[in-house]
């Protein structure tokens, strides 16, 4: 493979997003983890399944950051993962500094990489991987959007009983429960899914989509969603490997755009081999401009939680 993809944190989103880079033969992929033997035994347990999912890609699993010298992309998932009775910001203080700490080790290694950010909670931890890689702010970009519009694609499919391909979502702002799905947007091959089923449907659909990782968390009792996260950083990872220039719902650093200033906020973009080509401004109702300034006041004070841990 002419491209190196480096994975932070051999858990379950990390390697499931080791597996999914390797199976679509998009990169060699380095895993690596603090705990001795677990990113070189899913490494190598995943090359040996290479010969019957039939790609050539190579793995390596670290417990250091050497073997991520020169990553065309970083995907970092480290962190402790949500439990039942846990939000997503009540792991701020722990995994801002384990954050910290990756960012720099990488950032040093790969200057030119692109950092997709993964770990919890989503827009905080983009300020923090922003501000410890000193890296251009279109080559920080977080995973936010892609799920949750993944996740109302889903939902939206199930029910009405459709191909899931056939659907297209926007989630915009924050990866919270204030996150802001736009039905206006959201559609069935182009059909606007206001015109296809009841607004009492579609509210419950919406909020199932806001608390569509405590559902999972709730279910699993012992662990958070990892399946369609890693789906959704790989396919931004994809992107931006092809250039395919795919315009997806990530966090991005706002200068201006969306009235926002010094904030990341999940908002459509352009992915192509620089990362954040083009941040695409859409028209919002002035209901969906106070949903996304309601987003945005929750990232804010997450930001400002990060500032008091300094």
């Amino acid at each position: 493979m002419d491209k190196k993809v480096t994975v932070i944190g051999a858990g379950n989103v990390g390697a499931t997003a080791a597996q999914r880079l390797a199976e679509k033969e998009l990169c060699d992929v380095v895993l690596i983890d603090i705990v001795e033997g677990i990113p070189q035994g899913k490494s190598l347990d995943l090359t040996e399944a290479a010969p019957i999912e039939k790609h050539d890609a190579h793995l390596r699993g670290s417990n250091g950051y050497d073997e991520s010298a020169d990553s065309d992309i970083v995907i970092i998932t480290a962190g402790i993962p949500r439990k039942p009775g846990m939000s997503r910001d009540d792991l701020i203080s722990t995994n801002a500094g384990i954050m910290k700490y990756v960012t720099q080790e990488v950032a040093s290694r790969s200057p030119e990489a692109v950092l997709i950010i993964v770990s919890n909670p989503l827009d905080a931890m983009c300020h923090v991987a922003y501000e410890a890689s000193k890296f251009p702010k279109n080559r920080v970009i977080g995973m936010a959007g892609v799920l949750d519009s993944a996740r109302f694609r889903a939902f939206i499919a199930m029910e009405l009983d459709v191909s899931v391909e056939s659907t297209h979502a926007f989630v915009l702002g924050g990866h919270g429960d204030t996150m802001v799905p736009l039905p206006r947007y959201s559609t069935v091959a182009g059909i606007p899914i206001t015109e296809l089923m009841p607004q009492a449907r579609i509210d419950a659909l919406v909020d199932r989509t806001a608390n569509g990782g405590a559902e999972i968390v709730g279910l699993l009792k012992t662990g958070s969603a990892y399946y369609a996260p890693a789906s959704a950083a790989v396919e931004m990872a994809e992107s931006i490997l092809k250039d395919k220039k795919k315009i997806l719902p990530c966090a991005a650093y706002l200068e201006g755009e969306y009235g926002f200033n010094d904030l990341f906020i999940g908002v459509p973009v352009k992915l192509g081999k620089n990362g954040i080509e083009d941040i695409i401004e859409i028209e919002l109702t002035e209901a969906e401009k106070a949903a996304l300034k309601k987003s945005a006041d929750a990232v804010q004070g997450l930001k400002d939680d990060l500032k008091k841990l300094a």
